[in-house]
């Protein structure tokens, strides 16, 4: 990957990170996962999803992938197993012959590339035939609240900006069944599922990240960089997070798109 990637690593990133599960960010794959199969998880960050996909295949075997070395450290530091292993890898120039895994799977990962398609194909190339390339994205611009907080608003609009200028396509949910199509991939099936926020403890959490994310991790410097924002937008932008968090009846949904091919 050379694209410059939104999110960046600090803490408050990689917390929200490790949230992320196979029950609730892979689904879609659990359903037709088999045991003994060899996983590739591309983009496996901090591992909680690729652990689990370890478990899932049972004496099969996973192999998690990211670019950042200090992300795939502490991966590997945090979940050992016998069938799992971490390493750093480039999603464009996989190191691994063609048909290699079982299934190769990629989560929030197409959103930040300048060239999904490629990536895809890339993807397609390392599965072996009848295998399964799997991938899930988010899709910023059909994210919904309640209340309509107006500096939610300015959020989206920030990082949105920010995601495009640095290459990738914030709304990379809507998009999967196209990409996937046109990279060759074949019995497509394409379906969408959220992640939803909404008792108190929920919306603490997930205000919390995201209102430290928009006012002082690299996010927020890329956005001052990029002239998007200055830090009073910025400010204002994490005092709706904490705004909203307040609220008796907030709710939030984030929509993701997901798409199971064959090679």
């Amino acid at each position: 990957m050379t694209e410059r990637y939104t999110h960046g690593h600090d803490d408050a990133v990689l917390r929200s990170h490790g949230w992320r599960t196979a029950e609730n960010s892979a689904r879609y794959l659990l359903d037709v996962l088999e045991p003994g199969a060899s996983v590739l998880d591309v983009g496996c960050g901090v591992g909680t999803i690729t652990a689990d996909l370890a478990r899932a295949v049972g004496g099969g075997h996973v192999l998690g992938l990211d670019r950042s070395a200090e992300v795939v450290a502490r991966a590997a530091s945090t979940h050992r197993a016998a069938n799992l292993r971490f390493d750093v890898g480039d999603v464009y120039d996989l190191d691994h012959p063609d048909g290699a895994f079982d299934v190769v799977h990629a989560h929030q990962v197409l959103q930040h590339l300048g060239d999904p398609v490629r990536a895809l194909t890339e993807l397609r190339r390392v599965c072996r035939p009848g295998g399964i390339v799997a991938v899930r994205d988010a899709d910023f611009s059909a994210m919904s609240w309640w209340p309509a907080v107006p500096g939610l608003q300015e959020w989206r609009e920030v990082y949105l900006q920010v995601a495009r200028a640095n290459g990738g396509e914030p709304d990379a949910g809507r998009h999967l069944l196209g990409w996937a199509e046109r990279a060759g991939l074949e019995q497509l099936r394409w379906s969408a599922s959220t992640w939803c926020f909404t008792s108190e403890e929920d919306r603490g959490w997930w205000s919390r990240t995201w209102a430290d994310r928009i006012t002082a991790t690299d996010l927020a410097d890329q956005a001052i960089e990029l002239g998007v924002a200055d830090r009073e937008l910025l400010e204002r932008c994490g005092d709706a997070w904490t705004s909203w968090a307040s609220h008796p009846e907030g709710c939030f949904v984030v929509p993701h798109g997901e798409v199971i091919g064959r090679p």
